[in-house]
């Protein structure tokens, strides 16, 4: 592995995991993103100039840009995609468009390419509501909503390009992810910076859903481990190990940023709202990866990063 192409690498994972490659390895790194409204260029700023690194403004379902990107790359990337639940719920079209049909074009080309290896990111909620016990890679898939099942699809429509062509690819599920960089749609950073701004935090339902939390640091390390070290045509869960019910952050959240219950707003609860996600994660640890952060740190770190980065987030607020 010496170029890598990472798609989405303006959005929240995809710029941390570039930000990892260029500080921690000597790769070189093209990326490929859209600049879609989750996209936000400032997320990379300081790697402008940087010898190693490449920018190529695209979309990953033209044929057109995806070879552009992929010119003398080995291993690709796949982190771009359409992820928030509410808004695959109000229009499903972008996420078909994207997860679906940008994944099978990536793939195409990166078999056209002879690419050594492709990654192709993929998320827990695939695997839908899980009651008891923790989801491994062999379990049947039941997504419950447009976008968990547009990466349903992305995934199987992925790996059955291993078993029909050939294609030496990975797929990693990884948990909920958390940190700086993420847009302010998703829970922890909607729900600090609403306190910053001296709202209350939009809580759906009874707040007893369960997810599994991960530092965003610690899943790109377990993404690139995958990329590494992976089997081809196998599937790797990246897993917190950080359970907590929705009322159970909201609280820790409250608790470190000095306010009390009559921050929370209660709201109707989302559509099709699983109640717990979690992920068996012993298979990628046999890769030699575990997660580094405690929750705890975790959450402190994220809450002052976002406290001292208002001119990042108040204008994405805006936006929205």
């Amino acid at each position: 592995m010496k170029k890598v192409l990472v798609t989405g690498g303006l959005g929240f994972i995809g710029s941390n995991f570039v930000r990892m490659l260029l500080r921690e390895t000597r790769l070189e790194v093209v990326n490929l993103d859209l600049i879609t409204y989750a996209g936000n260029p400032e997320n990379l700023l300081e790697f402008e100039g940087n010898d190693r690194y490449t920018f190529v403004k695209g979309d990953i379902a033209s044929p057109k840009d995806a070879a552009k990107a992929m010119e003398g790359v080995d291993t690709v990337f796949n982190f771009a995609a359409e992820s928030h639940v509410d808004n695959s719920i109000n229009d499903s079209d972008p996420f078909v468009r994207t997860n679906i049909s940008g994944t099978k074009n990536m793939v195409d080309v990166a078999m056209k390419k002879g690419i050594d290896r492709f990654v192709h990111v993929s998320t827990d909620e695939v695997y839908g509501s899980v009651e008891k016990g923790s989801s491994t890679e062999g379990d049947l898939l039941k997504p419950r909503n447009p976008y968990s099942a547009t990466k349903a699809a992305s995934d199987l429509l992925a790996l059955s390009y291993v078993s029909t062509y050939g294609i030496d690819l990975v797929v990693t599920r990884s948990s909920n992810n958390y940190g700086p960089y993420q847009y302010p749609e998703k829970v922890i950073p909607l729900f600090v910076t609403n306190l910053l701004e001296g709202k209350k935090v939009p809580l759906y339902g009874n707040g007893k859903n369960v997810r599994d939390w991960l530092f965003v640091e610690d899943n790109c390390a377990g993404i690139l481990a995958a990329g590494l070290k992976g089997k081809k045509g196998e599937i790797y869960n990246i897993g917190g190990g950080n359970e907590i019910t929705n009322i159970e952050l909201t609280h820790k959240i409250l608790e470190l940023m000095g306010k009390g219950e009559e921050a929370i707003e209660r709201v109707a609860d989302r559509k099709g709202h699983d109640l717990r996600y979690s992920l068996d994660s012993s298979k990628i640890k046999k890769l030699g990866w575990a997660p580094q952060k405690k929750f705890d740190d975790g959450l402190k770190e994220t809450i002052e990063w976002y406290k001292n980065n208002p001119k990042w987030w108040k204008k994405l607020k805006v936006k929205k």
